[in-house]
């Protein structure tokens, strides 16, 4: 009987530095491995006796996303022993090498033929829609107020300076698609509609392909690959009923953001983001990057045990004939409202 103690404490302490890890950093030991290895080549070589290791800047860069904390407490917590200026180096250095290494490789619109069939299953079994593929919606990160000249930019309607991120997630909450490069200010159809990704869905449409949609909420503008709810229904209507479907299938997108925000502390609202709105932008792609490799690695979440865009360059030109587009959308949604 006593021969199996040492065995079980040991197997409870692995458990536990198991559980640990994942708290503080997020990712598996072998997805942090997996990712060190990715970045490496990008991260600066030094050899000098004090210099930092480059599996310390990691760790340091996921803590600071984790917790959300201010970089003093982030270079003293769990060992790390950095000192404030130093961490400020390392999460430049990383966050550098992961949003031009990692962020084109884990955020791709692309959809194979199998993910592409799973999406539209789901979507059709909550919503009795076909061919949808996945849900869209914007959300605010906070941010501290920037330059006085642009903070008018950055101030929402909520009170409150940020970035409005537009976001586009599939069945399984991967994340598509994420574009935070845009005010606080900016309207969510607004930056929709100035978006590469909404002129390369267009373009697909205009080439014959009408089998591929997304659900939005009424901010978004109506269209034949964009299914947004009714206004003003009466109760026990067709389109409540068609509305009621709608909100049980873009649930999907309203937990994948509350996801990504849990997972990762420093995009929360009580937790502004320090730095600069372009700073802030690059940290979003980078969290959300990291938010689909604890996807791919299937990491739980701890509490339930420069202006890039990623995914397209930007196009500043909006497509004309909206009124066709909007018509054609009419057309689509009531169709489908006969088959309720």
């Amino acid at each position: 009987m006593y021969v199996y103690v040492p065995i079980l404490f040991y197997y409870l302490y692995n458990m536990y530095t198991f559980f640990r890890f994942i708290q503080n950093f997020r990712l598996s030991k072998e997805a942090f491995r997996d990712l060190l290895n990715e970045i490496e080549d990008q991260l600066k070589i030094t050899k000098t006796e004090r210099a930092v290791p480059n599996i310390i800047k990691l760790a340091c860069a996921l803590k600071f996303c984790a917790q959300g904390s201010y970089q003093l407490s982030v270079g003293n917590d769990f060992n790390l022993g950095l000192a404030q200026p130093t961490v400020s180096v390392c999460l430049k250095e990383v966050f550098n090498a992961v949003e031009k290494r990692s962020c084109p490789k884990w955020i791709k619109f692309e959809y194979s033929k199998e993910e592409e069939r799973r999406a539209k299953i789901y979507f059709y079994e909550k919503t009795g829609f076909p061919n949808i593929v996945g849900c869209i919606d914007g959300s605010h990160i906070k941010i501290i107020s920037p330059k006085e000249e642009v903070k008018h930019l950055y101030y929402n309607r909520k009170g409150f300076c940020s970035l409005n991120a537009l976001i586009v997630c599939d069945h399984v909450m991967n994340i598509r698609y994420v574009n935070a490069k845009y005010p606080g200010s900016y309207h969510d159809s607004h930056i929709w509609n100035v978006s590469a990704l909404k002129a390369k869905i267009e373009s697909d449409y205009r080439s014959g392909r009408n089998d591929f949609k997304f659900l939005g909420d009424s901010g978004y503008p109506l269209a034949p690959y964009m299914l947004t709810p009714f206004r003003n229904t009466e109760e026990a209507s067709l389109e409540a009923r068609f509305n009621k479907n709608h909100a049980q299938g873009r649930n999907i997108i309203e937990r994948t953001i509350g996801l990504l925000k849990s997972r990762f502390r420093c995009l929360l609202g009580a937790r502004e983001l320090h730095y600069t709105p372009q700073k802030a932008t690059q940290i979003v792609n980078v969290c959300v990057a990291l938010h689909n490799i604890c996807l791919k690695y299937n990491i739980a979440l701890d509490d339930e045990l420069d202006h890039t865009v990623i995914g397209y360059e930007e196009s500043n030109e909006i497509p004309e004939e909206e009124s066709n587009r909007l018509n054609e959308g009419r057309r689509m949604r009531d169709n489908i409202l006969r088959l309720l």
